[in-house]
């Protein structure tokens, strides 16, 4: 395999593990926007949203916890 060959072969993995990346990003705006439930209910679409960032808060609030206790020892 020349050189060229093998620039090819790294350029085209970057381009398929860019486009993961950002599907994952897009998945998770996705989910923290609620975009499954029905807009027509708009008690239900905010509840959502407002869980789920509720949840994000819970877990971050966790992992500094966790981070404070594994460094105190």
């Amino acid at each position: 395999m020349n050189d060229e060959q093998e620039a090819r072969r790294i350029l085209d993995r970057v381009d398929r593990e860019g486009d993961v990346l950002g599907s994952a990003l897009r998945r998770t705006a996705d989910h923290f926007a609620a975009r499954e439930a029905d807009p027509a209910d708009r008690i239900e679409l905010w509840g959502r949203r407002i869980g789920r960032g509720l949840s994000l808060v819970g877990v971050i609030v966790l992992a500094i916890l966790l981070v404070r206790q594994l460094g105190a020892r």
